[in-house]
């Protein structure tokens, strides 16, 4: 996977001509990223990955990833009409629902999606809002700890997601009696791992699974999809995946449960979000404040509004001062935004060079859940979006939000009026 890191004055030069905060991606990177992804899975005869439009949901990065050949993953009628108009449709989208409502499922009908129903009750509303396809996909939760060897790489007995061992059945005879004759198995057991083994395990697991309800059913096995669960290395020292290695493996158990039991045409789908942009994407902020009272403290002109996985979650995501790298890292600050949230923190006793306010900050790897996670908590506006083109240029392809874009939902209220004047 590249892990592009980009010079100081591509960071300077865009913070010059952009109102800062906003998030910055290269073209560059992901396209090489979902060719190495494609080249990786080369050993499978057919394979083709549907972007988690959840991580980046903007149409200039849709759009780079569907000349690479991507589908997209969609898991909501609103992901669903922004690949409609982008002109993804049919086997171009994966449509994941989850709890969603019935006229979810008769929008990704009318468009030939491929349907991933999440529960066996899902069967008898699809019937009714929609129509079952020839083709279905069932998601698959075995529960319990999901294990590597002695490594536990998820807990999926603790997840929402997916049907249980018998229900898979149960659905299939259900679905085969509506006119169903195909279909596909999906299940996502583990969350940003770049252990080389968790796909090829959980491939095996699934193959295995496709074949008995081959077998018990009477229906044609059409594709497994492997989700996501593939990660980056947010530590600047943590271990990239290794997708080769991964596609390798992948194969090799595609050659051993399939290929060697005659078993053929069996398509290899993904839905990997963070691995395809995540290190593709920073967030480029100021330092605007600077307080010193039990703690230093570092305020940006940024908050959790644009990148919540560190309030969210505690997440790490490494920082870096532009210009001052070569420096050492002397001083210790909390990295902070404005929000009236004590967690509305970047970095806790983060080791920085020397800064001042003015200073351009540059968070890393938010390619993916960062924006799309944001929201607007205190009034606070969300950011724009850069894309750094191939050329060398940079595009806005998002503006940042405005107090008007706020206040839109307001039309029903008379203070609407004194909003829209001022």
């Amino acid at each position: 996977m590249p892990n592009f890191s980009l010079n100081d004055q591509v960071f300077f030069d865009a913070a010059q001509a952009f109102e800062t905060p906003f998030h910055l991606y290269t073209e560059e990177g992901i396209r090489q990223t979902a060719r190495g992804l494609i080249r990786a899975f080369s050993g499978v005869p057919v394979f083709r990955e549907y972007f988690a439009v959840k991580a980046l949901p903007n149409p200039s990065i849709l759009r780079i990833l569907k000349e690479e050949g991507c589908g997209v993953d969609c898991a909501s009628q609103t992901e669903l009409m922004l690949a409609e108009a982008l002109g993804f449709t049919g086997e171009d989208i994966m449509f994941s629902a989850n709890d969603v409502p019935p006229h979810e499922f008769e929008y990704a009908r009318k468009l030939n999606a491929f349907i991933n129903l999440d529960d066996i009750t899902h069967v008898d509303v699809l019937a009714k809002h929609g129509g079952i396809p020839d083709e279905i996909c069932l998601r698959f939760n075995p529960g319990g700890e999901f294990r590597i060897g002695n490594a536990i790489m998820g807990m999926p007995g603790d997840a929402k997601y997916g049907m249980t061992r018998p229900q898979l059945t149960e659905a299939l005879f259900k679905l085969k009696a509506y006119g169903a004759r195909r279909f596909g198995l999906h299940s996502f057991l583990s969350s940003n791992t770049t252990d080389q083994g968790y796909y090829p395990a959980l491939a095996k697991m699934l193959f295995e699974i496709g074949r008995e309800l081959m077998d018990e059913t009477g229906m044609q096995l059409s594709f497994i999809n492997l989700s996501g669960g593939i990660g980056i290395p947010y530590l600047p020292d943590a271990p990239k995946a290794d997708i080769d290695a991964i596609g390798a493996g992948v194969a090799e158990a595609y050659h051993e449960v399939f290929t060697k039991n005659g078993i053929e045409g069996v398509a290899i789908k993904t839905e990997l979000g963070r691995y395809m942009t995540g290190p593709n994407g920073w967030l480029v902020t100021h330092i605007t404040n600077e307080k010193n009272t039990h703690k230093h403290y570092w305020g940006l002109d940024a908050s959790a509004c644009d990148l919540m996985r560190p309030a969210m979650y505690g997440a790490y995501h490494h920082i870096t001062v532009p210009g001052k790298e070569h420096l050492p890292h002397t001083d210790m600050a909390d990295v902070t935004g404005s929000l009236c949230e004590n967690n509305d923190k970047f970095a806790i006793d983060r080791m920085l060079p020397p800064c001042e306010i003015g200073d351009v900050l540059v968070i890393h790897d938010t390619g993916a859940h960062g924006l799309s996670m944001g929201y607007n908590y205190n009034g606070k506006m969300r950011c724009g979006e850069v894309l750094l083109k191939e050329d060398g240029t940079f595009k806005l392809i998002r503006r940042a939000e405005k107090p008007m874009d706020y206040f839109a939902t307001l039309d029903v209220d008379p203070v609407w009026e004194k909003l829209n004047n001022m």
